[in-house]
């Protein structure tokens, strides 16, 4: 989906004086939130909280309709070809139902974009789950075969439509190296990535500014949003890139080789 987005598509430039605070700055993934990023990320939250392009419940409105679903949303300071100072933002997973939006850089691999294939694979796994449901509820004493034939089934669909999804994943370095999911992972120790692997924001944002050239400066990712979970993250604080699913991708992406 590169091809879609011209350079500056989502460079962000930001909208006060910053040139000095970028002084010798070298980029690292810390937990310290670099000022740069502090006023990008004000800067984010101001849009979020005016823009009109989409809908989507934070659940931070009592007039919010459909599921409350908080985001992390990444905010990577850079500077382009140009050497013009900006910004760049993205979100995790999808928001408001997709995964293409204005001022935000695109995803990796696009899986629910029109006739592709994970489309196809989900509605096969629905067809089969509705069988399955169907001879459960029919109390036919001869079709607990057969349901457990539709399960395996069902279990080796899921299993190729995820390793699918996996092989379409390719991270770039910043020496212009690239690596598959599953080899990162796999070099890390793990079987098989985790499920969401390569949708955080900090990915993404590593993503973008090496195809197009940017030097990334400074990154942090905030939480926006109620949490699916009582206490698990707080809206508008700072957390570091998650170890599960983006430690090993930008150890890759930060390597020098």
């Amino acid at each position: 989906m590169q091809g879609l987005f011209h350079e500056d598509a989502a460079f962000c430039r930001f909208s006060v004086p910053v040139e000095a605070l970028a002084k010798e700055l070298t980029f690292s993934v810390t937990d310290d939130i670099h000022p740069l990023c502090k006023i990008a990320a004000a800067e984010l939250q101001q849009y979020l909280q005016q823009q009109q392009d989409w809908t989507h419940n934070f659940g931070l409105s009592a007039n919010g309709e459909g599921a409350v679903i908080g985001k992390m949303f990444g905010v990577l300071v850079v500077r382009n070809s140009r050497q013009e100072l900006g910004y760049l933002a993205a979100f995790s997973g999808k928001l408001a139902g997709g995964n293409h939006h204005h001022r935000f850089v695109p995803p990796i691999f696009d899986g629910v974009a029109d006739g592709g294939f994970l489309n196809a694979g989900m509605t096969r796994l629905t067809a089969i789950n509705t069988e399955i449901k169907a001879l459960e509820q029919g109390n036919d004493n001869g079709s607990t075969e057969k349901i457990a034939t539709l399960k395996a089934l069902r279990k080796e669909h899921s299993i190729a439509l995820q390793r699918k999804i996996f092989d379409q994943y390719h991270f770039m370095n910043k020496t212009g190296g690239t690596k598959s999911l599953v080899d990162i992972f796999e070099q890390q120790g793990y079987r098989q990535p985790p499920a969401g692997a390569g949708e955080c924001a900090a990915p993404k944002l590593l993503q973008y500014a090496f195809h197009r050239k940017m030097e990334p400066l400074a990154l942090a990712e905030f939480w926006w949003g109620l949490s699916p979970k009582s206490a698990t993250w707080k809206h508008g604080h700072f957390y570091a890139p998650c170890k599960e699913k983006c430690a090993a991708i930008l150890t890759h992406m930060l390597a020098a080789n």
